[in-house]
């Protein structure tokens, strides 16, 4: 994948709007946002309730996902353009199901809702109503891209472990972010020798993703070795869907793969390694 293949630039999005066979499909943080204005013929996904398992923890199966993509009137050969709040954080996270599960032609709207407020282009609060379809996913999980607990504790000092979430809680200060209930993991702290990128720092003012230099010199800078497979993770997989994208889609780096039982789960198992403060800290 490359910046071209993976991305969509707002323009050509507007004037792509109507276009056959493209559907926009927005995805929030904040699962309210959409109905308070939407790119005009977007549909709406709720991460929470429709890309979640709502009784295992785990996100929806193959099953659960055709029947979800069909009832959106998403098809097979549909190009799916996903955008969202966040600077796409979780559009991000969508696009990665999207993948797990095969899907032909997806991408990024670069810059989600933030980049198209800023330019004041159209939103609407139109219901949007799509014919249902009959989507069936190309293969079950792509596990080449998803990472599970055992992997990142075999990643310990010999792959490149990327915490993603920000500095107070990756040093361990906070469990979650700052405007989140500090709950759920039993313990702070990082993965020892995981290097602390930020997610955030990906991306401009505007939303949109920095240049692919400048994405290489921030992960240069903080020690990551491309020569080695890499496994991203943040609190619940969100964050580092993120990070995932940028160094699998658009910096092309072919191993990587995203931890989503994430801190959540990993800190809350008994007899792994953990490791507080600033600093990668050692196996």
């Amino acid at each position: 994948m490359s910046r071209e293949s993976a991305l969509v630039t707002a323009d050509w999005a507007e004037q792509n709007i109507s276009a056959d066979n493209i559907v926009f499909v927005e995805v929030d943080e904040d699962t309210t946002a959409y109905d308070g204005g939407h790119i005009p013929g977007a549909v709406k996904i709720n991460w929470k309730t429709e890309l979640q398992d709502q009784v295992r923890r785990d996100f929806v199966n193959k099953e659960q996902f055709e029947a979800l993509l069909s009832s959106k009137g998403i098809g097979n050969d549909d190009t799916v353009i996903l955008y969202g709040g966040n600077n796409n954080w979780f559009a991000a996270y969508a696009y990665w199901y999207f993948k797990l599960y095969g899907h032909g032609d997806v991408k990024l709207l670069d810059g989600g809702r933030k980049k198209w407020e800023l330019d004041a282009r159209p939103l609407n609060k139109d219901e949007v109503s799509r014919p249902a379809t009959t989507y069936v996913a190309a293969h079950d999980q792509d596990l080449s891209i998803r990472a599970f607990r055992d992997d990142a504790v075999k990643a310990i000092g010999v792959a490149n472990l990327v915490d993603v979430r920000s500095p107070d809680e990756f040093a361990g200060r906070l469990l979650a972010p700052a405007h989140l209930p500090q709950e759920q993991a039993q313990r702070p702290g990082h993965i020892p020798t995981a290097l602390s990128v930020p997610w955030s720092k990906s991306a401009n003012e505007d939303g949109t993703f920095k240049s692919d230099d400048e994405l290489r010199d921030l992960y240069k800078a903080a020690g990551l070795d491309d020569s080695k497979p890499t496994v991203a993770y943040c609190r619940i997989g969100e964050r580092s869907s993120h990070t995932w994208f940028v160094l699998k889609e658009i910096l092309g780096h072919n191993d990587v793969r995203n931890y989503d039982g994430s801190w959540t789960e990993y800190g809350s198992l008994v007899g792994v390694p953990v490791a507080l403060g600033d600093e990668p800290g050692q196996a």
